[in-house]
């Protein structure tokens, strides 16, 4: 996984300028919240949630052989390939 330095925040920076992490959740699509220099949340913004909520909700509804196909199109281990959620659909379509 590919983590942007701009989109990780503190857990006591997200607690003390909630409203400028938000802010710049909205315009990264999402943020990374540390906390003990850990992972520890994501906050997204509501447009990349509802864009990945629909990939997740047909991906539930996928029978075995659909959900081979996804999987063989998916990045493998050291090769870093972007498909954007309506590519996935497509497939499984």
């Amino acid at each position: 996984m590919n983590i942007l330095t701009e989109s990780i925040v503190s857990n006591s920076d997200m607690i003390k300028n909630y409203k400028s992490c938000r802010e710049k959740a909205e315009s990264l699509g999402k943020i990374i919240v540390m906390k003990n220099n850990q992972p520890d949340a994501v906050l997204f913004s509501i447009s990349e949630y509802e864009r990945l909520s629909v990939f997740i909700e047909r991906l539930e509804g996928l029978e075995g052989q659909d959900v081979e196909k996804v999987a063989e199109l998916l990045t493998k281990e050291g090769k870093l390939k972007r498909y954007s959620v309506d590519e996935l659909i497509d497939t499984i379509k």
